[in-house]
């Protein structure tokens, strides 16, 4: 009897040693689905290295102990490609994907895995959203499946608009944005905003244009420059903002600019000098905040000579680790379970997956173009010059409501 006991108690043990380590040394795909060809490809192509970078540094040691393999996908910045592209990754096994340029490409993918999931159990699959920052996909188009880890369009608006109140000098903004989702909801909130915070201010124009098709931004600069206005906000990013802020540079435009992307490949060589303390950025990280977000950074720049700017690719892995030690698998539904409400402290901060919508919370910065210097001296695009922080936004003051309706798997 003794030894049936002892003999039992052995093997549950040994079975709870063997659970805990369930997922240990196994290999954890994850497709990124971006662009590589077209005016955006030096975003993407950034964007695949860090994210090749960070799982590198994180397969040395992670809390789960596996071992992270990318998979590179091309959508051209087309939502149909990315379901094609889609569709290759599943093919190959992948259970987790990540995206974030371009809101209507994570839009047609979230719709995707959603009916995926629900007609496929067992083959379920996990979005990782690093930097598609609409609203939506955190409010009326939510998903258990679907975990952002940039803060939306409206948190960032929230922020920067708390920094324009404080600033008397603004008085005449302009609005120019890229003509998909993000882009429109980024006028959209400024102008919410900024008719609560400053209703003096006044919006002397607003334009949208066609997304990586604008090759010549000197036809806006001359209507902003005839509108009057001392700002511009916008949420361009890759050749949009470097082409736009070149093409004030050239026109003569000495107005401020606030943008969410200021650091993202080719705009910190298209500001140069001639912007210094002109331009503003509204984001959840800057170069200069050592740390971990520090040491990515520079060994990213020892190793390519280039700038880690997607700092949500960290948490990405940060979170994903924490939440397959504490599920003791990287199935993703018990992972996805795991990260559901997860906290965790990151770069940054104290983060939160929201479990009401799957909206990372996490501190945000307002940062300025200006001269690296000895306090500062991180210089993107070794351009001399870098975004200093200048005010410092807890998480409960950008955290915005949602109307999300999750519907939870059965």
């Amino acid at each position: 009897m003794f030894i049936r006991k002892f003999g039992l108690a052995f093997f549950l043990t040994c079975a709870s040693s063997l659970s805990a380590l369930a997922q240990k040394g196994e290999t954890v795909k994850i497709a990124w689905i971006d662009p590589l060809s077209g005016l955006m490809a030096p975003v993407g192509s950034n964007q695949l290295k860090s994210l090749q970078y960070l799982a590198e540094e994180y397969n040395k040691n992670n809390a789960a102990g596996v071992k992270f393999e990318i998979i590179g996908l091309d959508n051209k910045l087309s939502p149909a490609e990315s379901l094609n592209q889609l569709k290759s990754a599943m093919d190959q096994g992948v259970r987790y994907i990540t995206q974030g340029n371009g809101s209507s490409v994570a839009g047609a993918l979230v719709d995707a895995i959603n009916k995926h999931n629900e007609r496929n159990p067992g083959k379920e699959i996990i979005f990782l959203n690093h930097s598609a920052v609409d609203p939506d996909l955190t409010n009326s188009k939510c998903s258990y499946w679907h975990f952002r880890f940039d803060a939306d369009t409206s948190m960032k608006m929230e922020a920067m608009t708390s920094f324009i109140k404080e600033l008397p000098d603004v008085k005449k903004v302009y609005l120019l944005n890229q003509n998909y989702s993000h882009g429109q909801q980024v006028a959209k909130y400024a102008k919410e905003t900024l008719a609560r915070k400053r209703p003096d201010i006044q919006i002397v124009g607003e334009d949208l244009h066609p997304l990586a098709q604008v090759r010549d931004f000197a036809p806006y600069i001359a209507k902003i420059k005839a509108a009057g206005a001392d700002s511009v906000i916008t949420g361009n990013w890759g050749s949009d903002l470097a082409l736009l802020v070149k093409a004030a540079n050239e026109g003569g435009y000495t107005g401020k600019f606030f943008t969410y992307y200021t650091g993202v490949t080719g705009t910190p060589t298209a500001l140069g000098q001639g912007a210094a303390g002109r331009v503003y950025q509204v984001s959840y990280a800057h170069y200069n905040m050592g740390g971990t977000m520090g040491k990515h950074l520079n060994g990213f720049k020892a190793k390519f000579n280039d700038d880690l700017y997607t700092g949500s690719m960290i948490s990405i892995f940060d979170l994903l680790t924490g939440a397959m030690a504490q599920a003791k698998s990287t199935d993703p539904v018990k992972v996805a379970a795991a990260m559901h409400g997860y906290k965790f402290k990151g770069f940054n901060g104290e983060m939160e997956m929201r479990k009401y919508d799957h909206q990372l919370q996490q501190t945000l910065f307002i940062s300025v173009w200006q001269k690296a210097d000895k306090k500062y001296p991180y210089s993107p695009e070794n351009t001399g010059m870098t975004l200093a922080p200048v005010k410092t936004f807890e998480p409960y003051v950008s955290s915005t409501p949602t109307s999300c309706q999750m519907k939870m798997p059965s």
